[in-house]
């Protein structure tokens, strides 16, 4: 080939492009190619760290106006600071350096306030990290900002709260909720106000929320992360985790959080069930063979809506062309006759939060729920809620309504693996919730929250992933996969394959980039 004028600038500008580090893109960007970016230099600690407040600046309170911010760590770029110092020295300080998080408002920080959204709680220094804080700081995570939060994560439907005036909105159209109580998190992480966000589940609030903002929401199998340093609403079910946009980036955080802790005792048992790396099942091809049941139990009710039906039809097609073996309906028997027997439940919520307000002694500003309810200081909404907890006195593993829930769980758990083992199945599958987000202030429109049941109740692990969107392709659905207990690596395989081959999320719109 004769090398023209033309044809050796073409060739100095291609070999001048291979050469030099690809411009770095904030949106949506993941763990991974923070980490390319720091090893190329093209990219600083400080420079990230600004981004994203300048992010946070410009969406939260005003522009689309989220509200899903508390507040920003005022020590966050003093530590971008000294991660830089430490890179230049020595190179990363662990997997997660430099990735900006979003500290959702009921993990203990030691350079933030944790209010569990209440103003009871207003100012609470607790002197120390939650244990999955920790272990995120110690793999180099910056801590950029609080998330809001339901009041005493109560509120699966929506984020509302006595500490921060007003609702958290979604991105995705900000007249409508963001499912609760991680919603904060989850509208920061959607919008690109960190890479992901800390969140935790009771019932649904790491799942729902994630569904509703077109992101990915694992909740771990129980045991498996620890919930010290984390308010709790109800130890028997509460999980500790993170809502995220990509499968990935699921991993690499489970990777850092999951373990034991001497301050939970659930997890115990958790060093035996955490593979060498989570990563290693991340295979496009993961739901080639795979069998999995449409569980309609979870979801096919009289007010489930015709569009988020439509989708979750359209996704069992997709895991069905992906090469997964669909059996369509699978059922658990006798989970009727199973509740019925359950009768009132328990509610341990006084117990669990009694318990952890005197651990902290003088660091607490309150010091019972009947403290909490005498100061007045909660937004109206929960007052019911507060005051039934109160008039409880319920006791784990004591009490007639907690041995019957306990009773229920167990045949719960040995229903759903008996119909998975009689079935062969590799997963259940149903959409994470049955209605379309709510329009904020709307208490009539069916909500939709169909996860709060097996998934809690078994203490098996279920993570959800886009499915696509409803309201003519607006609002965000999520798919969601439960598993056998300690099955996070299969799970995380299932869900990558769907998302690499679908690539249903896309960022919401109300939050463009930043000239």
């Amino acid at each position: 080939m004769r090398i023209t004028p033309v044809v050796a600038a073409v060739l100095a500008a291609a070999t001048l492009s291979a050469q030099s580090p690809t411009p770095f893109r904030l949106e949506e960007t993941t763990i991974a190619q923070i980490q390319t970016a720091f090893r190329d230099g093209s990219l600083t600690c400080r420079s990230l760290v600004e981004r994203y407040l300048a992010r946070i600046e410009a969406h939260d309170k005003h522009g689309a106006a989220l509200n899903a911010i508390v507040m920003a760590n005022p020590d966050a770029l003093k530590t971008a600071d000294d991660l830089d110092r430490r890179f230049r020295q020595s190179g990363p300080v662990g997997p997660m350096h430099c990735v900006p998080v979003l500290v959702k408002d009921n993990y203990e920080t030691i350079d933030m306030p944790t209010t569990a959204g209440s103003l009871a709680l207003k100012g609470m220094m607790t002197g120390a990290d939650a244990f999955v804080v920790k272990r995120l700081r110690d793999a180099g995570a910056v801590m950029i900002a609080r998330s809001n939060m339901a009041e005493f994560a109560f509120s699966p439907v929506e984020t509302v709260n006595s500490i921060l005036p007003g609702y958290t909105r979604n991105p995705y159209d900000t007249s409508r909720v963001t499912a609760g109580s991680s919603g904060g998190s989850a509208a920061g992480t959607a919008a690109n106000f960190a890479v992901f966000g800390l969140a935790s589940d009771t019932g649904d609030s790491i799942r729902g929320p994630a569904a509703h903002q077109a992101l990915v929401g694992l909740r771990s199998t129980m045991g498996l992360v620890s919930r010290a340093g984390v308010v709790p609403l109800n130890l028997s079910a509460d999980i500790a985790g993170a809502v995220t946009r990509t499968v990935a980036d699921t991993a690499a955080v489970l990777q850092v959080i999951a373990g034991p802790d001497p301050a939970d005792p659930a997890t115990a048992s958790a060093r035996d069930h955490i593979p060498a790396s989570y990563a290693a099942s991340l295979r496009a091809d993961g739901l080639s063979g795979a069998r999995i049941g449409v569980l309609h139990q979870a979801y096919d009710t009289p007010t489930l809506d015709g569009d988020v039906d439509a989708v979750f039809r359209g996704a069992v097609g997709e895991l069905r062309n992906l090469g997964a073996e669909v059996i369509d309906p699978v059922e658990v028997a006798g989970l009727d006759d199973m509740r019925r027997a359950q009768g009132s439940g328990c509610n341990q919520f006084k117990y669990d939060l009694n318990r952890y307000l005197a651990r902290l002694g003088d660091h607490a500003p309150m010091h019972s729920l009947e403290d909490i309810i005498k100061s007045r200081r909660f937004h109206p909404s929960i007052q019911a809620r507060l005051e039934s907890g109160q008039a409880t006195d319920d006791v784990p593993g004591q009490s007639p309504g907690c041995l019957r829930r306990d009773e229920f769980r167990d045949r719960l758990r040995a229903a759903v693996l008996t119909l998975m083992d009689a079935g062969e199945l590799d997963a259940l599958v149903y959409p994470t919730w049955s209605n379309p987000p709510r329009l904020i202030g709307d208490l009539n429109t069916p909500g939709g929250d169909n996860s709060q049941l097996f998934s809690p109740s078994t203490g098996f692990p279920a993570i959800t992933v886009p499915m696509g969107y409803t309201r003519g392709g607006t609002l965000p659905a999520g798919l969601q996969l439960l598993g056998r207990p300690w099955s996070e690596p299969l799970l995380l395989k299932l869900a990558y394959a769907y998302e690499q081959a679908t690539h249903h999320r896309h960022p919401p719109a109300a939050t463009p980039p930043l000239r």
